[in-house]
């Protein structure tokens, strides 16, 4: 679990991940040389750097990410959740259709407001779940609770990098209702492609804008919890056990 200053949301993403059964901790920026030892990175959400720029550009110059754009390329396994997912594109990492920290797409501010989004949502499988790594062990369609909360979640690109996002299979995840049902009425911030969730091209990375760590026990959700334990992983914690399957 990558720290950067102003990291926010790595305590409940480090319990997520302990509770499917991964070995997580996290790791200051002061530690970065440390990151090498690791057999996966998490990007959590925040506001890295306060978000200065624009969301995620900072961060995407950090040392730490050189750290994780060469692990990457060595096909371990990266999450980013929220602004993790900013820094990733930032950093080209995703959807990795051009250079090294020369993004080709980016996550910039939600429309029609302009306004920071904190809503609950449900994000859809878009594809096959094999074409990502994290995704391989979900079944297809799965819908998964989350929270959206951002001011930089639309995605924006050239209609050309739409293209490739498209017809290259890097939409991974997009907006939909709680019966799957995926229109325009269910994006919170008027991302592109209603995206909400992109990977590369080896698939090894994958980036999502909402937060699946917020609606990821029995007790986030009472009214739909499964089972009578309130602690029980559940909702997007789907997410996550499919990421340690993985990793295993």
């Amino acid at each position: 679990m990558l720290i950067f200053p102003g990291t926010n949301s790595e305590s409940e993403t480090v319990r997520i991940c302990r509770d499917v059964g991964l070995d997580a901790e996290s790791v200051h920026w002061s530690k970065a040389a440390s990151l090498p030892k690791y057999d996966a990175y998490v990007l959590p959400g925040g506001f890295a750097y306060e978000d200065r720029v624009r969301a995620g550009a900072i961060p995407a110059h950090d040392p730490m990410m050189d750290y994780v754009i060469e692990a990457a390329g060595k096909d371990k396994l990266v999450l980013g959740i929220c602004n993790g997912a900013q820094i990733l594109l930032e950093a080209g990492l995703v959807p990795g259709t051009g250079a090294v920290r020369r993004p080709t797409a980016a996550f910039t501010r939600n429309a029609p407001s302009g306004k920071f989004v904190c809503k609950h949502v449900h994000i859809k499988l878009s594809g096959n779940p094999s074409r990502c790594a994290i995704t391989a062990a979900l079944p297809s369609d799965a819908i998964i609770p989350a929270w959206a909360a951002h001011g930089e979640g639309r995605l924006v690109a050239t209609p050309e990098h739409l293209e490739e996002i498209t017809s290259g299979g890097h939409l991974t995840f997009v907006y939909a209702h709680a019966d799957g049902g995926v229109n325009d009425a269910a994006v919170p911030n008027g991302s592109a492609l209603r995206c909400a969730g992109l990977t590369n091209k080896k698939g090894n990375v994958l980036a999502i804008m909402p937060h699946p760590e917020r609606d990821a026990w029995n007790f986030n959700h009472p009214h739909r919890a499964v089972g009578k334990d309130i602690l029980a992983p559940s909702g997007g914690a789907t997410l996550f056990r499919a990421f340690a399957k993985a990793l295993s």
